[in-house]
């Protein structure tokens, strides 16, 4: 992109492509949103294209994994209720901060945790399934128990079926960790020279407290019967139902 960060390009005709895409597949599976981009950006609220997307979606008889951060994705709980109905349907949200007014600090234009947890709960009200992105994690900032354990009650009241950690720490590439230090100077000035310090110009952020909070997370997942791990989430989010059967020779395309 040579634009700045903030502005968004849209794909205008993506609703048209999708049409056209899934009109010609033989196979149904499940459709995932990327994980860079959150569908429901404030300029959905006006374009409605993920809407349109997921309407295109329910009509060719598709699943759909979504992984968001906004509130906003319950103005289409009809569509995904009927999609789930249909075939499946998965809703990701992100949770890193319990604290409300860190997390205003640190995500100031999204909805905060609660908020989303709320979203969670209205997903499991409608008898979609869920997973947690817990990520990333901060060092010095929110990696500590008592945040964890404050989201960890979020997703046993909201009866997630995931967890995602990816470790706990973060990553920083070059850029976005020019604008991460002047966000730390502004308010944790503190914390700009532990940081370079401890990580330098490393693109991996580990927390120190990264094996123990690991642990507490293991164990809470296992207590709580919820999937936990990368490759078993995935698997989760991915698996379109009818896959669960034996394969045809005929799908074998």
């Amino acid at each position: 992109m040579t634009h700045t960060f903030e502005y968004v390009e849209v794909k205008t005709n993506a609703a048209e492509l999708l049409n056209e895409a899934l009109s010609k597949k033989r196979k149904k599976c499940i459709i995932t949103t990327g994980a860079m981009t959150d569908p429901y950006i404030p300029l959905e609220k006006e374009l409605k294209n993920t809407r349109k997307c997921l309407e295109i979606i329910e009509k060719h008889g598709y699943g759909i994994s979504l992984l968001t951060k906004s509130d906003l994705i319950l103005r289409d709980l009809d569509v995904l209720k009927r999609i789930n109905q249909k075939s499946k349907c998965v809703v990701q949200m992100t949770l890193t901060t319990y604290d409300e007014e860190l997390c205003k600090i640190l995500e100031p234009n999204v909805c905060t945790t609660k908020r989303r947890f709320e979203v969670l709960m209205e997903m499991h009200k409608a008898g979609i399934p869920t997973v947690v992105w817990l990520t990333p994690i901060l060092p010095f900032i929110n990696d500590n128990e008592e945040n964890i354990l404050g989201i960890l009650d979020y997703c046993k009241r909201a009866k997630v079926a995931g967890l995602l950690t990816f470790g706990i720490g973060m990553t920083l590439r070059s850029g976005n960790r020019e604008y991460f230090f002047k966000k730390l100077e502004e308010h944790f000035p503190e914390l700009k020279k532990e940081y370079m310090k401890k990580y330098g110009s490393s693109y991996v952020i580990q927390s120190p407290n990264s094996q123990k909070l690991t642990n507490i997370i293991k164990e809470f997942c296992k207590s709580n019967n919820i999937i936990y791990g990368e490759k078993e989430v995935f698997k989760f989010c991915t698996l379109f139902p009818e896959q669960n059967n034996q394969l045809s020779i005929f799908d074998l395309d």
